[in-house]
């Protein structure tokens, strides 16, 4: 096994780890006395964010629900809409893989707080399993796993196909792993009409903005592989809402939900 090195270097790992200590000893607390009272509002399970009051809106029904909000306020539009879609088509009772997951992000805490039990993240970068408050993290590449066939309800991979994930085998392995009639939920980075990344470089890899052409490709091969999209595919944005400010390009996210034939 070889663990990828954390990006970003020695001082964002060690942000990184106390976020995550912060996130799982809220949600373990926040389990016990205030867990959330309702499920989110309905979202539809493909969109593009196309305005910056759409992922204010989002944020706002984060603490609605007390979720703990991702720091990236933008990114809790699209993990808001992953787990209003599982808990919508599946349930509490799912069993879930976020794929290309870290620690401190958003998916599996908020599962963790609305009462799912079995949920696992994987990653290069994870190296001896680690489990915070139930929910398991441990090393794994995302296009060859060595989950069961039809382990998953639902797997969901969250703003990490744009960073060099080869996507024929990424989505024949969700295929594979996940039962008849699951989800695949994805969100990356997009716009309808991409900024030019030639020069710009994040997590050892060129920056990558989908264009429709890319998006409606991603589609057909999910569909080859027996994924058929949930919802419409409509890819105009009025805005482009979120700003990378680290390689300074603006553009949007796109999210994405298959259900498994």
């Amino acid at each position: 096994m070889t663990e990828a090195a954390p990006p970003g270097g020695a001082a964002t790992a060690l942000a990184k780890r106390v976020a995550e200590s912060a996130l799982w000893t809220r949600v373990r607390l926040q389990r016990a006395i205030a867990a959330p009272s309702s499920r989110p509002a309905p979202m539809p399970p493909t969109d593009v964010l196309r305005t910056r009051a759409e992922w204010e809106q989002a944020a706002a029904e984060c603490r609605r629900l007390r979720l703990p909000l991702h720091h990236d306020r933008p990114k809790n539009w699209d993990a808001l809409g992953a787990v209003a879609t599982i808990l919508d088509r599946i349930g509490t009772d799912a069993s879930v893989l976020d794929a290309g997951s870290a620690r401190y992000s958003s998916v599996l805490p908020w599962l963790r707080l609305f009462g799912l039990k079995d949920l696992v993240g994987n990653n290069l970068e994870f190296g001896e399993d680690v489990r915070r408050d139930g929910v398991l993290f441990r090393y794994g590449d995302i296009t060859g796993t060595d989950f069961p066939d039809g382990r998953f309800d639902a797997v969901t991979c969250m703003s990490v196909i744009e960073h060099g994930v080869p996507l024929e085998p990424f989505l024949a392995e969700s295929a594979r792993i996940i039962r008849s009639g699951g989800l695949l939920v994805v969100s990356t980075d997009y716009d309808q009409d991409p900024p030019d990344t030639t020069d710009k470089t994040a997590y050892g890899a060129r920056v990558h903005i989908f264009s429709p052409v890319e998006i409606k490709e991603f589609v057909a091969v999910a569909e080859k592989h027996g994924l058929r999209l949930l919802g419409e595919l409509a890819l105009e944005h009025a805005e482009r809402p979120v700003h990378w400010k680290r390689v300074g390009i603006d553009y949007t996210f796109i999210r994405l939900a298959f259900v498994r034939d």
